[in-house]
């Protein structure tokens, strides 16, 4: 809880428990899967996609399931497929389109994750902003429309719950 994601090979991670070579060649499988098509559909809309995570589960039944988003800019890294071989070719770093715009500012300041974050300027979060609107455009190919509906209660709507009251 609360720590940063770390890569680990299939044997560290039967070797710790908690989830059987059965299981573990399942999640694997369906992630490669997905990777394929998110690959797919990103490169028919101009993305390369370099790489992702999914976090998965397993219900009672034993169906393992994708429990959190996949393919956006908090769990993958997107590349600009126009500019990536002149960049490429002239020894520059590929045109990103994901949520490490927040870190490379944090980072040019000095910023390692310790402490207090300095505040995050107006212009960094609208450019943050304006690259999810991007993405979500051209992954999905449809115009993002904002929903400006309270969180809790849109939340509770689209999982099918009843009515929640919103206390944001």
């Amino acid at each position: 809880m609360g720590q940063h994601d770390v890569s680990a090979s299939r044997e560290e991670i039967l070797a710790k428990g908690g989830i059987d070579a059965k299981d573990f060649d399942r999640a694997a499988d369906m992630a490669m899967k997905l990777f394929a098509a998110g690959q797919k559909i990103c490169a028919e809309r101009g993305l390369i996609l370099v790489d992702t995570k999914y976090e998965m589960g397993k219900t009672p039944a034993g169906e393992i399931i994708v429990i959190d988003e996949i393919h956006t800019p908090d769990s993958s890294r997107f590349w600009m497929a126009a500019t990536y071989d002149e960049r490429f070719n002239g020894g520059l770093d590929p045109e990103p389109l994901d949520k490490d715009f927040v870190r490379r500012f944090y980072t040019a300041l000095g910023y390692r994750g310790e402490g207090e974050p300095a505040p995050l300027p107006p212009e960094v979060r609208i450019g943050a902003a304006k690259r999810y609107m991007e993405a979500f455009e051209r992954i999905t190919g449809e115009a993002f429309e904002p929903d400006t509906d309270p969180p809790l209660p849109r939340i509770a709507k689209n999982l099918g719950l009843p009515a929640q009251k919103d206390i944001s």
